[in-house]
């Protein structure tokens, strides 16, 4: 195939790119935003396997063998993953993708000459600096990736870990790579092989003293960063192998995800620099105590009362309903309030679950429509003339404390105020904290009435009263 032509193929495959994440920026045009991203990865797969210059029968059979079982696992996990679980799944991807562009970072380092990429009998200073640049954030996004999903899979607390020293020590790991990484470029006696090792271990420490830090109320933005250091590592690589669909990918993720977590961190009232340096600045945890305050419970009779003599009712999903997968319950639950002629709204916080979206998506599986989601800004104002706020499990989203309390860790978040209409029904299991480590204050207070249970028990049961 000439280099024309395949310059326009893969050109082409970045436009489907593009169209793809325009068309994935709305729910009602989503799923043909992903069959063009299908499409558009299944062209620049074809026009790399036809341009491959060596066609012996072991490099075919190490594709199809690295094909084969690739789909396998892919298809496997599409089935048996659950939605509560997705935020772990994009973790883990996040992280296979910065372990790809240490390997290939590996592979062109120890085979220059299989790459081109030797220039009177040494790497190109270009090509070498590639390298260095596919292992720093390679390493960063899969030693982090594994961080947050086992914080966000439980096996490790999802409170900061908070090291002495962190940011000094930081610094410190940086500076040794810099100083490692210039090494690579002049003439020295110590082993390039062991020092290019070196470099990537303290590019792996990196990424885990970066994470590591960074606590559950920030995981959202978390899980939108590492994907946009994965889509740069790719770019970064796609140089290094100089095939541009690699580039334009890779750009085009690192990019759009960037965007995402600074347009999060403002929706959470986060610096986007402390977040990516892990934290910097975020030293206090304030946690409260519910002992001894007065608290009304109550079941889902009461809520089911108080819900059918309402004249409007705003709905706020969080992780407590995906835990639960309490969507259906919901919706059924709304249907027959809607035939009561009651309005039914439903609010999204930027942030409600593990990662950018999560209630849309569940939501949208369950077939709510679209026309009566809002996002925090259109909605906020209508909870002071709502007569009920009916929460499932959306914690630290409806948490006063952001509000008024200076020396709590979300204080200046924006938050969806519940607290203003004239009932809140909250469902949740327990009166436990929130993923942020805090008490809700929410709970105590007058017009609250805390419904303690399973969302989808508790949903059902409500709608089987109603």
């Amino acid at each position: 195939m000439s280099n024309d032509l395949t310059s326009i193929l893969y050109l082409t495959s970045g436009i489907l790119f593009v169209l793809a994440i325009r068309s994935l920026s709305s729910p009602e045009t989503a799923r043909v935003g992903n069959y063009l991203g299908m499409f558009g990865m299944f062209l620049a797969f074809l026009v790399t396997i036809v341009n491959l210059d060596n066609h012996h029968l072991i490099n075919w059979i190490l594709i199809v063998s690295g094909i084969t079982i690739g789909a396998t696992i892919g298809g496997i996990l599409s089935k048996k993953v659950a939605m509560t679980d997705m935020p772990q799944m994009v973790a883990a991807l996040n992280s296979m993708g910065g372990l790809s562009a240490v390997c290939v970072a590996w592979a062109a380092f120890l085979s220059p000459e299989s790459f081109g990429l030797i220039y009177e009998d040494q790497i190109k200073v270009s090509s070498l600096i590639e390298m260095l640049l596919g292992i720093l954030i390679g390493s960063i996004t899969f030693s982090g990736s594994v961080i947050a999903f086992l914080k966000l899979q439980g096996t490790m607390t999802g409170a900061p870990v908070i090291l002495p020293f962190r940011h000094l020590l930081n610094i410190l790991l940086f500076c040794i790579f810099l100083i490692g990484a210039f090494s690579m470029f002049f003439e020295i006696q110590f082993n390039h092989t062991i020092l290019f090792l070196i470099i990537t271990i303290l590019a792996l420490s990196l990424g885990l003293l970066l994470i590591i830090p960074i606590g559950g109320a920030d995981m959202p933005v978390v899980i939108s960063m590492l994907n946009s250091y994965s889509g740069f590592a790719a770019a970064i690589i796609g140089f290094t192998l100089g095939n541009l669909a690699l580039v334009i990918t890779g750009a085009l993720v690192g990019s759009s995800g960037a965007i995402l977590s600074y347009i999060m961190c403002k929706a959470m009232n986060r610096s986007f620099i402390a977040v990516i340096m892990g934290g910097f600045g975020e030293e206090s945890i304030g946690i409260s105590s519910n002992e001894n305050k007065p608290v009304k419970i109550g079941s889902a009779d009461d809520a089911s009362f108080i819900l059918k003599n309402a004249s409007s009712i705003i709905i706020v999903p969080g992780y407590g309903m995906a835990v639960a997968r309490a969507q259906n319950a919901l919706k059924e639950m709304t249907d027959k309030l809607k035939k009561m002629g009651i309005k039914v709204s439903f609010a999204i916080h930027p942030v409600a679950g593990r990662m950018p979206g999560h209630m849309n998506v569940l939501l949208a599986e369950a077939d709510v429509s679209y026309d009566e989601i809002f996002e925090l800004n259109e909605i906020n104002s209508d909870f002071s003339q709502t007569d009920v706020a009916f929460v499932l499990g959306a914690n630290d989203v409806t948490n006063p404390a952001a509000k008024n309390d200076p020396q709590s860790p979300i204080y200046g978040m924006p938050i969806l105020e519940v607290e203003n209409a004239k009932t809140v029904l909250f469902v949740k299991r327990s009166l436990g904290i929130g993923y942020a480590g805090i008490d809700n204050d929410l709970f105590y207070q007058e017009n609250t009435m805390m419904l303690l249970s399973d969302a989808k028990k508790m949903t059902e049961e409500i709608s089987s009263n109603l």
